[in-house]
């Protein structure tokens, strides 16, 4: 159990101290507005503070001087970077970790040094992490989700099984028959939202959600085996010109035509500036004139990015009405997310939930390098490096069949030197692995964590 000091009870603020807090950790959040405050203090077991997240006094108050890990997530770059550096200096908090949303003070790592800088250990970029999450889904128009690990050498996807696709109707014994040379590990399938542990006598039903895993650049072949083929996209139509959708726009314009609309003229007049290879469009997003002049009909895939969650879901909705052959919609209420699993809106994601992941893996027992949140929080993927050898550890040198591993746990995949293997039950585990599981209950993550943790006293 750790000591953690958050800054900020804003959406991203909220929305991991409440994972924190479910994890069983001391959270201690600080904000300069009560009514932030108020809802958190009311249904969670956690400390909350009213003061400014960079007055020394608040820190001390909020105890920051036995805080082990700072999440500075204030909406200021500058606040959240002086509180880091304040939480360093005066009481030597182990970890402190700032959103920083300027690109350009991104661009010059020296301003968050140690000895020079603003002690920062970690920055995290929200709206980078968000494009960076939607970039992968446009490359890969079959998958609902699309999850990174090791430096990107392997992936998880989530398919849905289609009609007609290589696997639908077949038992996961027969993988090999239809991909022979393509090694990969089924880790999850959930029909009609119930989870089905997958075995080999495991078939695939159509409707099915396949959760996947394997070699990144072996993916494209894994997917077609269990989704139709679909045609590449091409047109890309964005809602909203805020941090997002402008990342967005410009990290697809050069390999897709790209239209992006945006209600403030001053913004529009902005990012036209800054886009050239991009159509910037002044209008509303929710106007079914607008989308029949731009040609919904003839649009490979509509994103909804504004900050209005109602805006996005509505005109997602019209778009997919009109004719436009996918959707995706950033919705900032959870509840609203769960409300539109099975609606006609293909993708609907929570902004919060793809940043969490980043910011728990520095809560976690042992070495963990990445936490990817599956099913609305509700799983996850887990990313973690094993130390130690045979006598400190209960998973090194032995045979994955030999680990008790807990039943709603998977061990998927392990990267070993740079080269993926994906795990059998004679798989032996070494020193310095890296180990990719799918826990399909994530309140059981913890007992996870703890079986590849070091045993105590091996530092």
């Amino acid at each position: 159990m750790s000591n953690i000091l958050i800054l900020g009870a804003g959406r991203v603020g909220a929305t991991v101290a409440e994972q924190l807090v479910y994890e069983q950790h001391n959270v201690t959040i600080v904000d300069d507005n009560p009514a932030n405050l108020a809802p958190l203090m009311s249904r969670l077991d956690l400390r909350v503070i009213t003061g400014s997240a960079s007055s020394p006094q608040t820190l001390r108050e909020a105890g920051a001087e036995d805080a082990e890990l700072l999440l500075a997530v204030t909406p200021t770059d500058e606040l959240n970077m002086v509180a880091c550096k304040i939480a360093y200096q005066m009481f030597r908090v182990p970890t402190r970790i700032a959103r920083i949303r300027n690109s350009d003070l991104l661009a010059h790592e020296a301003l968050f040094s140690e000895e020079d800088g603003f002690a920062i250990s970690h920055t995290i970029t929200p709206a980078q992490v968000v494009t960076d999450y939607l970039v992968r889904l446009v490359k890969m128009p079959e998958a609902l989700q699309v999850l990174d690990f090791a430096n990107g050498l392997v992936q998880l996807v989530v398919a849905r099984i289609t009609e007609g696709a290589p696997m639908a109707g077949k038992a996961l014994t027969q993988f090999n028959e239809v991909l022979p040379n393509v090694d990969r590990r089924v880790v999850g399938v959930y029909r009609n939202n119930h989870y089905i542990r997958p075995d080999g006598d495991t078939e695939l039903q159509a409707g099915d959600e396949v959760f996947v895993l394997a070699e990144a650049r072996q993916m494209r072949k894994v997917i077609a085996a269990l989704h139709v083929v679909e045609s590449p996209i091409k047109r890309v139509l964005l809602a909203g010109g805020g941090n997002v959708g402008f990342r967005l726009a410009k990290a697809l314009q050069k390999d897709y035509s790209v239209k992006l609309v945006e209600s403030d003229p001053a913004r529009a007049e902005w990012i036209a500036n800054q886009l050239p290879d991009s159509l910037v469009l002044l209008g509303d997003a929710t106007s079914e004139t607008m989308f029949e002049s731009e040609q919904i009909d003839r649009t490979d895939l509509y994103l909804a990015l504004t900050s209005d969650d109602e805006d996005n879901i509505m005109s997602s909705l019209l778009a997919k009405q009109m004719g436009a052959r996918k959707v995706i919609s950033i919705i900032n209420r959870s509840r609203y997310v769960d409300l539109l699993q099975d609606s006609r809106i293909d993708v609907a994601l929570s902004p919060a939930q793809l940043t969490i992941g980043t910011l728990l893996a520095f809560a976690r027992q042992g070495d963990i390098a990445a936490v990817k949140p599956l099913r609305r929080g509700a799983a996850e993927a887990v990313e973690l490096i094993v130390h130690g050898n045979k006598s400190v550890s209960r998973v090194i040198g032995r045979r994955v069949d030999e680990i008790r591993m807990p039943s709603h746990a998977f061990l998927a995949a392990i990267v070993r030197a740079g080269k993926v293997i994906m795990v059998h039950h004679d798989t032996v585990i070494e020193a310095d692995d890296r180990c990719i599981l799918f826990v399909h209950d994530k309140m059981r993550t913890r007992e996870v964590e703890h079986l590849f943790a070091v045993k105590l006293g091996f530092f």
